[in-house]
């Protein structure tokens, strides 16, 4: 499901599967067919259960900040597929999406893809012809068998690894390492957030096998608090504020400093300290009113990172949660670890084929004070009805659904 993708489609009479299915043969072809854009680019390949967009958005707004040009896609869509596809901070334009979908429409490979692959060849189409100095590349699932590992990138990344798509990626820790370590290439360093040791294991035994140097969140680089945080590592570099909030930030940024030195970029102090102080991504603890914040936790890892962000934030304060999920995801689990900081919970449901009832959302939670609103009702508009702060979360499709009651 990626928004406004049937427009290029109908326009350009390329046909593309709307369902997932994992494997490389045919993208490969694709790309061979347009001819290997992605070969001609200096790429950082992101994958992770969590974290992957905020290392992205730390790593960009550091680039531009030193004055590279810089070339992002992602997902899921926050409005539509062209912010999937960034160029120096912005979403392609439709003149620029148009004339790559015109490319692969002359190359034959309607029919060929899945809706993401097209999404895929049509982003390496894109920066072949804009050359950004770098690409930051986020994988779309998992690692092995996603579309985006066609490249042989400067560095791949490794964000973190929990439980989550675990009808594509597998039921354990060490199952869904394994996948997220299919990106890892031959002699390409591989730096990694915080890991469980379970999945550790699996990515540090793919590192040694491929030659690979494996860099890692608190044993080889860490950021440390104080007046001031710091990043420790093959450098030093500290900075006063930064604008995306909780601990879990504080590990990308980490991890997105590491991630640029290997890549061999020289880092400035005060670019560095800039670039931290002013990168934003939507959605991850994003105060869009008085004390109203959106954030994307949909899975328990997420949430309990955002928890920690409570109260780290608001120490001693409950907070109102307005939850809405997709029912493919651990929910209980989920909501499980908000609880410590909740003061009431409120279920809505949202446009998405997955979406999970209010019904499901209702009686998967252990906490008594708890409801069901619609999405446009009143009651739910991004505005507090009491003092206490309101944090809207759960799934990013949930969130962009809301996008006309404020203004990003």
């Amino acid at each position: 499901m990626i928004p406004k993708l049937d427009v290029y489609k109908k326009r350009w009479n390329i046909a593309s599967e709307g369902a997932i299915q994992p494997g490389l043969e045919h993208i490969k072809e694709a790309l061979k067919r347009v001819g290997n854009p992605e070969k001609d680019l200096q790429i950082i390949h992101v994958g992770g259960t969590n974290g992957k967009g905020s290392t992205i958005a730390f790593m960009e707004a550091i680039l531009k900040e030193h004055g590279y040009q810089t070339g992002v896609f992602s997902s899921p869509a926050l409005v539509d597929i062209h912010d999937q596809i960034r160029l120096d901070g912005l979403p392609v334009r439709e003149a620029e999406l148009d004339e790559s979908f015109r490319c692969m429409k002359e190359c034959g490979i309607s029919g060929l893809l899945t809706d993401f692959e097209l999404l895929t060849v049509a982003a390496f189409v894109t920066f072949q012809r804009n050359a950004p100095d770098y690409v930051l590349l986020e994988c779309g699932m998992g690692g092995e068998l996603d579309s985006t590992n066609v490249v042989t990138p400067l560095v791949s990344v490794i964000t973190s690894v929990a439980l989550d798509h675990e009808g594509f990626l597998g039921t354990t820790l060490a199952e869904i390492a394994g996948h997220k370590a299919g990106i890892i290439k031959e002699q390409v360093p591989v730096v990694t957030g915080c890991l469980p040791e379970e999945a550790a294991t699996v990515i540090g035994r793919k590192a040694d096998s491929l030659h690979s140097l494996w860099r890692r969140y608190g044993a080889d680089f860490k950021v440390a608090e104080g007046e001031t945080e710091q990043f420790v590592g093959s450098a030093i570099f500290e900075w006063p504020k930064r604008r995306m909030k909780g601990p879990h930030q504080a590990r990308n940024v980490g991890v997105a400093l590491d991630v640029l030195m290997q890549a061999g970029i020289k880092l400035e102090q005060h670019s560095v300290a800039s670039a931290i102080g002013k990168a934003q991504l939507p959605y991850r603890f994003q105060e869009v009113s008085d004390g109203v914040f959106l954030d994307g936790a949909h899975n328990p890892a997420a949430a309990r990172a955002l928890t920690e962000t409570i109260k780290r934030e608001f120490p001693g304060e409950k907070v109102d949660f307005v939850i809405g999920m997709l029912q493919t995801k651990e929910i209980q689990k989920t909501l499980d670890e908000l609880i410590p900081v909740a003061a009431s919970f409120t279920f809505i449901s949202f446009p998405h084929p997955q979406a999970a009832s209010v019904d499901q959302l209702m009686n998967s939670c252990q906490y008594s004070t708890k409801r069901v609103t619609k999405l446009e009702d009143d009651s739910i508009i991004l505005t507090r009805g009491n003092s206490r702060k309101k944090i809207v979360a759960g799934s990013l499709y949930l969130l962009t659904s809301l996008s006309n009651y404020f203004l990003l």
